[in-house]
């Protein structure tokens, strides 16, 4: 049996972040990960928002890592081809009596290091804002806000890890783990692995893994939120991220562009039992289309092309739970990683591979490549630069997706890259192909034919996302 240095369980955006910035040293890493993709749990299904952080309490996890993460997310995401807009972010109040309330967070946020913030006047928010509600009496402005791809953030650094050498064990469930005389021994629905250490980044379910190891027992409760997503048509209509004065369950329903030019809003807050529950509802879609309409003037309900939840893993002390747990050595925690935990990911990941790299006197690789392999999106560029892609490559001008612009040749791509997708959901992610105004109505056969084929296997057992979502059960007439 293979003896790991390192084995991280989780590969969302927080486990791809460890992976990437352990993948910098000599250690033999992996990743193991019980869906069939990165990103499949609530790093697939959150706002996107990059915070300012003026919402932390000084003092805490979060506020640390939220202002790290923020001040380092342009410069990382251009260098790793990430879509990144620093908008700037608007939190709203609607009479004189909450202004004390947006002169606290204010204030917060000038004690967390956060620069910039101002509060603005109703005549200042409306000509920031020519669609905001005519009820907002004042806003508090943090220019630092932004937009990201959080499918991009995932997939990029777990692209860089994966090039440097650490290895994705998908498909694979960690059901026990037992310290042994050389760290321990974790058992899985395939194989028992065997690692001097492990980082711990299961999300919603990483209380469950601390608790196999250690006495200081960790409590998450899932908690969900309902987002609807409207077409590309009306991505216009807001330019900042528009937030109501937060409450103990967040940060409200919000409004925002999204960083791939569609408009979002949500999401709703509610703790629940169950870890798996991302169904959507009627009554959560009524919710934020109604709390929506507080923010903006008229909530555009005729261009929603989807509504989708996800799941924050609040942590029962409401902080982040990060580093070495204090009884067992070499067992390092990131846990309770709820809002602001995209912003914070590629500081947390940095943060947890020094720790470990320093726990196991690690080096740096000499032959570390901090990069990905380039990434074409066709539909951005010029009518001139498409010209010469194709010319280039004829299949930058056949269209699979019409609502994306997302060429064939983008696909393949997506499948043959570092850590290439192998599911229907997985060249969504990658490309955008499916995430149109027919949310794959059109093309996903095409890429389901085209999967087959590249990857040389049976169309019957190419899956929407894990392996118990088959689309096909057989052929027209095959039993003639």
């Amino acid at each position: 049996m293979t003896m790991f240095d390192v084995i991280i369980i989780g590969a969302g955006v927080i486990g791809a972040s460890v992976a990437r910035a352990l993948s910098k040293y000599n250690l033999k890493v992996a990743v193991l990960e019980k869906h069939f993709d990165v990103c499949e749990e609530t790093s697939k299904a959150n706002s996107g928002i990059v915070h300012s952080g003026y919402d932390a309490k000084p003092g805490t996890q979060k506020a640390k890592f939220n202002l790290l993460g923020n001040r380092m997310m342009s410069e990382f995401c251009k260098k790793y081809q990430v879509p990144f807009r620093q908008n700037g972010s608007l939190i709203i109040a609607f009479s004189e009596a909450d202004l004390p309330k947006l002169e606290a967070l204010k204030k917060q946020g000038n004690e967390n290091g956060v620069s910039g913030l101002r509060i603005l006047n109703q005549a200042e928010v409306r000509q920031m804002e020519p669609y905001i509600n005519e009820g907002v009496f004042a806003a508090l402005f943090a220019p630092t806000g932004g937009i990201v791809d959080p499918f991009e953030l995932t997939i990029a650094q777990a692209e860089v890890a994966f090039a440097n050498g650490v290895k994705f064990e998908f498909g694979t469930k960690v059901d026990h783990i037992t310290r042994t005389k050389d760290g321990f021994q974790i058992l899985t629905n395939h194989q028992p692995y065997e690692t001097k250490t492990v980082v711990n980044c299961a999300g919603v379910f990483a209380d469950e893994i601390n608790n196999m190891v250690s006495e200081h027992l960790l409590k998450i409760t899932p908690r969900k939120g309902e987002y609807c997503l409207f077409d590309k048509e009306v991505g216009h209509l807001v330019d900042k991220t528009i937030f109501q004065l937060p409450t103990q369950y967040g940060k409200g329903v919000l409004v925002t562009p999204t960083a791939e030019n569609n408009l979002l809003i949500g999401p709703t807050a509610y703790d629940i039992d169950d870890k798996s529950d991302k169904s959507t509802t009627a009554e959560g879609v009524k919710e934020v289309l109604d709390k929506a309409g507080l923010s903006i003037q008229k909530v555009p309900t005729s261009f929603v092309i989807t509504a989708f939840s996800g799941l924050r893993a609040t942590e029962a002390k409401g902080d982040f739970v990060i580093g070495e747990a204090n009884d067992v050595p070499g067992f390092f925690n990131a846990a309770g990683i709820e809002s602001p935990g995209l912003t914070a990911a590629p500081a947390i990941g940095d943060e947890l591979a020094s720790l470990v790299a320093h726990s196991l006197k690690a080096s740096i690789k000499p032959t570390y490549l901090d990069g990905r392999t380039e990434v074409v999106r066709f539909e951005p560029k010029t009518v001139a630069e498409k010209a010469t892609l194709i010319r280039q490559n004829r299949e930058y001008g056949k269209i699979i997706c019409r609502c994306e612009m997302v060429t064939l040749a983008e696909i393949k791509d997506a499948i043959h890259r570092p850590l290439g997708a192998r599911t229907i959901d997985g060249v969504k992610r990658r490309t955008r192909a499916g995430a149109g105004r027919c949310q794959g109505g059109f093309c996903s056969p095409k890429v389901l034919e085209i999967l087959s084929k590249e990857l040389n296997q049976d169309p019957r057992e190419i899956a929407k996302f894990d392996q118990n979502a088959i689309l096909l059960v057989g052929f027209d007439k095959e039993s003639l």
